[in-house]
């Protein structure tokens, strides 16, 4: 039987929220660790961390190469996890072509297994609110938006490496995760500082599936020690309406929460200009286009797949929101 609990490991994104998380449970557990960041990313999240840094670029397989010589292990967790980009095609780049030179170079330096970060964003969810399994791959032509469309994208190019290259890999489908550490912060992020600032009076029905980020990153490791080459695993925790999520992070801040229901119809010409604006300033925009449409549907999982064969578990995703709002006030996110 494989030890699965010493030797060096590579993780790219380890400077962000799920990477981080990463490498924090790598540690310790005793891993030598080394991370892959670009020149321009933020140490914020690893600079207190015992962590051997290397300077690359995911998208390059010769900068991978150089970065997982002497590797046993890889964690490809890094991705452009952003709904609007003013170059979409950056996104796919990122997602798409960056896991297809990474995983050429995995395969080869020889790692001896890899687990690899998608998304449920890779599965088909309906307006109906039915639960979702891995069953439920979506087709990349009925995606919406470019971050969707790259990571169905770029799981599909995974799993035809495991079936043409015996490329050593396991997926890994974190559904919405949320904890300390969002640095950036990411979508979900920003609807939690957002509605704990009071700035969200109002909602749409919609539904999404929290996690808290700890509990995404330990399932990486029982990816690593348990799961099945070629196999996917949703990593997920409850499923709920945004509007109890709002209603929640209101009762934790202090607030009221909202209580007025919006029709999608009305906001599309505001997230039309919201984009337009967006081109000019730079600023990421709060409404999209893309992600009116996405909340069309309620984004509902199950994680019994990875609960029954990898021994998966996740704590009430409350916590997982508290832990958000106090590390976001401690690190001054929560201005009045």
């Amino acid at each position: 039987m494989t030890d699965f609990s010493s030797g060096r490991v590579l993780i790219t994104g380890a400077s962000g929220f799920v990477g981080s998380a990463v490498a924090r449970i790598a540690l310790e557990r005793g891993f030598n660790v080394r991370v892959l960041m670009r020149k321009t990313s933020s140490r914020q999240n690893i600079e207190a961390l015992d962590t051997e840094v290397v300077l690359g670029d995911m998208r390059d397989e010769a900068s991978m190469r150089a970065a997982l010589k002497g590797v046993r292990y890889l964690f490809h967790v890094a991705a452009d996890y952003r709904i609007w980009a003013p170059d979409p095609g950056e996104i796919e780049r990122s997602n798409l072509q960056g896991t297809e030179a990474t995983m050429r170079a995995a395969l080869a330096e020889g790692v001896e297994r890899i687990v690899y970060t998608s998304s449920v964003a890779t599965l088909k969810v309906t307006s109906a609110g039915t639960i979702v399994d891995e069953t439920k791959p979506a087709d990349p032509g009925q995606t919406i938006g470019a971050y969707k469309r790259s990571k169905v994208l770029a799981e599909r190019a995974v799993e035809r490496m495991v079936a043409n290259d015996r490329l050593p890999a396991v997926i890994v489908n974190p559904s919405t995760p949320i904890g300390p550490r969002d640095v950036k912060p990411t979508p979900t992020g920003r609807i939690i500082v957002e509605a704990a600032t009071g700035k969200i009076p109002a909602f749409v029905d919609t539904g999404l599936n929290l996690v808290h980020v700890d509990d995404v990153a330990a399932g990486h490791f029982l990816a690593l020690e348990r799961g099945v080459i070629g196999q996917r695993y949703i990593l997920g925790g409850e499923n709920l309406p945004l509007q109890q999520m709002l209603a929640d992070i209101a009762r934790l801040s202090g607030r009221k929460p909202p209580t007025v229901k919006l029709p999608r119809g009305p906001l599309y010409p505001l997230a039309m200009g919201a984009e337009l604006y967006a081109k000019f300033s730079g600023r990421e925009p709060f409404v999209t286009v893309d992600g009116l449409r996405m909340s069309k549907n309620k984004m509902y999982f199950t994680s019994a797949k990875a609960e029954h064969e990898l021994g998966y578990r996740a704590r009430p995703y409350r916590e997982g929101l508290r832990d958000a709002l106090d590390w976001f006030r401690a690190n001054g996110y929560l201005k009045r």
